[in-house]
C-alpha cells in the first residue's frame, strides 16, 4: 500500500539513523517501528502491581521519637 505521510523532524531524524545504523531502508525500518508500535497497543492492561504493606516493629526500647538515636543504634555512629 502506497500513502503519505508527514513525519515530526525529531521522528524523521530518528528514522534516518536507525535506517543507517541497520542497513535497512527507511521504508523497511517506518514498518518495523510501527508494527511494534501497533502490537504494544493492542495488549491489555498488565495486572496492577499492589504492595501490602507489613509491620516491621522497631526493636525494643527505640522509637521513632528520637531519630538521631535510632539511626545511631540501627546504623552505627558513622552513619553521617
Amino acid at each position: 500500500m502506497r500513502t503519505t505521510l508527514t513525519l515530526d523532524d525529531d521522528v524523521a531524524n530518528l528514522v534516518r539513523k536507525q535506517s543507517r545504523r541497520s542497513g535497512a531502508s527507511f521504508k523497511q525500518v517506518v514498518n518495523h517501528f510501527l508494527r511494534v508500535g501497533v502490537m504494544v497497543g493492542n495488549n491489555q492492561p498488565t495486572k496492577r502491581f499492589v504492595v501490602t504493606p507489613r509491620n516491621m516493629g522497631l526493636p525494643h526500647g527505640l522509637s521513632y521519637d528520637n531519630v538521631a538515636q535510632l539511626l545511631d543504634v540501627l546504623e552505627g555512629p558513622t552513619h553521617k
